[in-house]
C-alpha cells in the first residue's frame, strides 16, 4: 500500500476551551508532517479575524505550513485583497479560495455589493499576484446549488483555467462517488489534482444531519452498520475501520494525496493514518 500524503483542515477557536481543543488537535496531528493545515472561515464569513489569527499562530509558532480560507462572502473586492496581504506579510503562500456559504438565515448566495461575485473570481485575483499556492473546492455529489455533477465538472474547470493549481473535493462515503468525480473530471479535459476530503465520522447521527446540507449521500447501509455499532459501543471502532478502508482503495487507484476534516477531534484521523503507515515524525518544536 502506497504512503499517502497528508493534509488537515482545522476551524479557528471561538472560546477559550475551544482554543485548547484547537492546540490539542494540532499537537496530536502534526506529527504525522503534513503536507499543509486549513484554517476554515465561518459561514457567511463570520470568523474571519478568528480565521486569520489561528493562521499566523499555526504558520509563526507551530511551523506549519498553513493555507487559509478565503471566500467572497460579505466583503468588497478591496477588502478581500487587504486581507489576502495580511497573509502573505506573516508569510503565508497557500489559500484554500471558495465562495463561501451565505449569511445565516439567507437562503442562496449573494454578491457583495463591490466584492468578488463569485470563487473563480477570486481565483483570478489571486493568481495574478503569483504569490499563492491556490486549493479551491470541488463536489463529487452535486452542490446544493448545482442543477447536476456536469455542472459541478464545469464549474471546476472553470476554477483551474482561472489559475488553481489543486482542488479537495466535499466528503463522501463511498469510494466509487470519488472515483466516478475523478473520471468525469478526466473526461473533461481536467488534469490537475484532485484530492479527495476525508470526514472520519466522529457522530454519526450528527454526521447525517451535516451531511445533508452539504450535498453528501448518506448511504443505507451505513445507517445500519452505525446503529448496530452504537448498541454495540463500537461505534469509533467501526469509524476507524470503514474510513481506513475507503482510503486504502482510493490509494490502490493511484490517490497520493488525503485531505481530512479534522472538525478539531483528532483522534479518529490520528487513527485512519496509523493504521494507513504515514509514520509520525519528531514532535515539532514550539518556536517563539
Amino acid at each position: 500500500m502506497t504512503t499517502p500524503a497528508v493534509s488537515f483542515e482545522f476551524f479557528p477557536p471561538k472560546s477559550l476551551e475551544a482554543s485548547f481543543r484547537l492546540w490539542d488537535t494540532v499537537n496530536v496531528l502534526s506529527p504525522l508532517d503534513p503536507r499543509f493545515v486549513s484554517v476554515t472561515y465561518g459561514a457567511g464569513g463570520t470568523t474571519r479575524d478568528l480565521t486569520r489569527d489561528a493562521v499566523a499562530t499555526l504558520h509563526k509558532h507551530m511551523g506549519l505550513n498553513t493555507a487559509a480560507h478565503l471566500t467572497c462572502v460579505n466583503a468588497t473586492k478591496e477588502e478581500t485583497m487587504a486581507i489576502v496581504d495580511g497573509f502573505a506579510e506573516v508569510g503565508v503562500s497557500e489559500i484554500v479560495a471558495l465562495r463561501g456559504d451565505p449569511p445565516k438565515g439567507e437562503g442562496s448566495f449573494t454578491p457583495t455589493p463591490g466584492g468578488f461575485a463569485n470563487s473563480v473570481e477570486l481565483i483570478e485575483a489571486l493568481a495574478e499576484q503569483k504569490k499563492f499556492t491556490i486549493h479551491v473546492g470541488a463536489y463529487p455529489e452535486p452542490h446544493p446549488d448545482s442543477a447536476d455533477s456536469t455542472a459541478d465538472v464545469r464549474w471546476l474547470k472553470r476554477k483551474f483555467e482561472a489559475g488553481a493549481d489543486d482542488a479537495i473535493t466535499q466528503f463522501f462515503f463511498e469510494t466509487e462517488t470519488f472515483l466516478r468525480f475523478r473520471d468525469e473530471c478526466a473526461r473533461a479535459g481536467i488534469d490537475k489534482p484532485i484530492i479527495p476530503g476525508i470526514m472520519p465520522i466522529e457522530n454519526w447521527k450528527g454526521m447525517r444531519k451535516f451531511a445533508k446540507g452539504c450535498g453528501a449521500n448518506f448511504p443505507d447501509w451505513l445507517v445500519e452498520a452505525f446503529e448496530k455499532a452504537d448498541r454495540d459501543d463500537r461505534a469509533d471502532l467501526l469509524a476507524t475501520a470503514l474510513c481506513t478502508e475507503m482510503c486504502d482503495k482510493l490509494l490502490s487507484e493511484g490517490v497520493e494525496n488525503l485531505h481530512f476534516y479534522t472538525l478539531n477531534k483528532p483522534e479518529l484521523t490520528r487513527d485512519v493514518c496509523h493504521a494507513l503507515g504515514v509514520p509520525p515524525e519528531a514532535k515539532l518544536e514550539n518556536v517563539a
